[in-house]
């Protein structure tokens, strides 16, 4: 018997990996394990299976084997493999992009806005695979062949921040596991419109394509559609009119983090895809009106950044974690809010009394 999962992780939702659940029948002779797997699993090789298990992704009634484990009837075997994504060369272009990180296994980078992830229909150049393919070009794998950057999740292409990139398929399949088993520590900052009554809290709710619109994700909360999606969100600095939010994410839903602030009414700053694009809270002063478009030139994407990540490191075993700073254009945002609310709001708050004080005196004369 043998079942199939599958989960996703990129806004076309290119499928990045599978698992498998397969009960060995009582019949079965004692067959090594990767040949066993050849014959149930359609388009896979023999060393991608034996990549799988290096990296500790089959197991066997729960326990991690080796590939010349010899499966026995009744065996309950999961394996976890990456898949390819769709057949696109990937021609090297010199673009300038930060790496964060690297080393021999895995490199991290802080990704910068309007870059696609991944060459696809209408971006076939330009994107950070091309860049990564260029910078790693010249480093080698054990048979003299040039690496080549191999995903294990995804960013949007607004959304700056780390993104997690292996160079070899065994660090691949041992980082996409855990994005996999949702063992992955992802932080994100994001500018969101309005107020909240309390310092925290989570948010849950299936997320799926809407099926209005094919293009925006919609949540939907009884379950009915979509899949399980879960946001843990607090408040860094509340500036009145939007507040400066940490959201951590237990699941890695196609714009999780947007469609979830969407549901519960503060949807991101500037995010057009998802009604951030205008004025939501505040007042009707024009000069308000002006500093709003003026903060959507400095900052035209949805104001969302990918601030943290931490996961056990393929090779050495051990769990390590990385923090990048809010890039330059949410530093000036979130500049230009403090700077608002410390000279303006009490200006507003006067008007406001001054409007309270004559329609006070208004009722008095109309009792009189």
């Amino acid at each position: 018997m043998i079942a199939q999962e599958k989960d996703i992780e990129q806004e076309e939702e290119v499928e990045l990996f599978e698992n498998y659940r397969i009960e060995v029948d009582k019949g079965q002779s004692l067959l090594r394990i990767d040949k066993f797997l050849m014959d149930k699993i359609e388009q896979t090789s023999r060393n991608k299976i034996q990549q799988a298990a290096n990296a500790d992704c089959i197991k066997v009634n729960d326990k991690p084997v080796k590939s010349n484990y010899r499966v026995h009837p009744g065996d309950i075997i999961q394996i976890f493999l990456t898949t390819a994504p769709r057949e696109v060369e990937i021609i090297p272009q010199d673009i300038p992009i930060n790496i964060f990180y690297e080393d021999e296994d895995l490199l991290i980078v802080n990704k910068q806005p309007e870059m696609v992830v991944h060459p696809g229909f209408g971006n076939y150049t330009g994107t950070l695979l091309n860049a990564l393919t260029f910078h790693l070009q010249k480093q080698k794998d054990k048979e003299g062949n040039p690496l080549r950057p191999l995903l294990v999740h995804r960013i949007d292409k607004n959304t700056t921040g780390l993104l997690l990139v292996a160079k070899n398929e065994i660090s691949q399949t041992f980082l996409a596991k855990q994005f996999y088993d949702h063992d992955i520590e992802r932080t994100y900052t994001a500018l969101v419109w309005g107020d909240f009554n309390e310092m925290e809290g989570t948010i849950e709710g299936n997320i799926g394509r809407s099926l209005k619109d094919r293009r925006v994700m919609q949540v939907f909360p009884d379950g009915e559609y979509g899949k399980p999606a879960i946001t843990h969100w607090k408040v860094i600095f509340r500036f009145g009119y939007v507040t400066l939010i940490q959201c951590r994410l237990e699941t890695g839903r196609t714009h999780q983090i947007r469609a979830h602030m969407k549901h519960i009414g503060h949807p991101l700053f500037n995010d057009e895809t998802y009604g951030g694009d205008k004025i939501i809270k505040g007042t009707t002063f024009t000069k308000y009106k002006q500093f709003i478009q003026n903060c959507f030139k400095i900052l035209p994407r949805q104001a969302l950044h990918a601030t943290t990540l931490g996961f056990i490191h393929p090779t050495t075993r051990k769990e390590v974690h990385f923090e990048s700073q809010l890039p330059e254009d949410m530093m000036i945002l979130k500049d230009k809010w403090e700077a608002y609310i410390n000279y303006n709001r009490p200006k507003e708050d006067e008007e406001a009394d001054k409007d309270s004080i004559n329609e006070s005196k208004h009722d008095v004369s109309n009792a009189k």
